[in-house]
């Protein structure tokens, strides 16, 4: 299950990173699925990329330092929280495509919250 929480924390933290970096630069040319960034108001802009950027490196380096590691969980259930947004966002611009990558992108994420804090917690010393 380690592995398993791990290969989920690593692969949404790569995600979340870039997708944050994307908020801050939104370049010219995005895909079709994409379209919507356009359109989201800067506020909400500055608001994702933070919390999507912040989050993917609380998936990864409290693990990694052992400095911390209540905040895997926590930076998970984040995730979750600004996917179910998200859905609320695409949902009034009935964007169905996207509501359901967010709502499996919440699931996963839920799921590492749920797992690292009760089936696998990391600990600050010692393998886990």
């Amino acid at each position: 299950m380690n592995i398993v929480l791990w290969m989920l924390q690593f692969l949404l933290g790569l995600y979340f990173f870039f997708t944050g970096i994307v908020h801050f630069t939104v370049p010219s040319g995005l895909p079709a699925p994409m379209a919507w960034m356009y359109d989201l108001p800067p506020g909400l802009h500055y608001f994702s990329g933070t919390a999507e950027i912040l989050a993917s490196l609380g998936l990864i380096l409290p693990g990694l330092t052992r400095i911390q590691t209540r905040l895997t969980p926590l930076a998970a259930l984040g995730l979750v929280l600004v996917m179910l947004g998200a859905a609320v966002w695409h949902f009034s611009r009935a964007e169905y495509q996207n509501i359901v990558l967010n709502l499996i992108l919440a699931g996963v994420a839920g799921f590492v919250a749920y797992g690292r804090w009760r089936l696998r917690p990391l600990t600050a010393t010692g393998s886990s």
